[in-house]
C-alpha cells in the first residue's frame, strides 16, 4: 500500500505513517515545491553479545586494588 501526505498534514498523521513504514508500506511525503522523499525504516543489526569474548584483551596489574599514594591524606 502507498500512503502519499502533504507535508502540512504531516504533524497529524505522523505516528500512522510511521507505523505504515514498519508495516512495510511505501510513505511518500510532499512538499509545497513539490520535492518528495519517501519514509523508509532502518534495518536493525542486532549484535548478538557473547560472554568472554573479550578475554585475553584487558589486563590489569597486580596492585590495582592497592591504595594510591596520592590520597594518602584523604585515607
Amino acid at each position: 500500500m502507498v500512503h502519499q501526505i502533504k507535508q502540512d498534514e504531516l504533524p497529524k498523521k505522523l505516528r500512522e505513517l510511521i507505523d505504515a513504514a514498519l508495516r512495510g508500506d511505501t510513505v511518500v511525503i510532499e512538499r509545497a515545491d513539490h520535492s518528495r522523499l519517501q519514509l523508509v525504516p532502518l534495518k536493525q543489526t542486532a549484535h548478538l553479545r557473547k560472554a568472554g569474548s573479550a578475554r585475553g584483551m584487558v589486563q590489569m596489574s597486580d596492585d590495582f586494588d592497592a591504595p594510591l599514594t596520592d590520597f594518602g591524606e584523604y585515607m
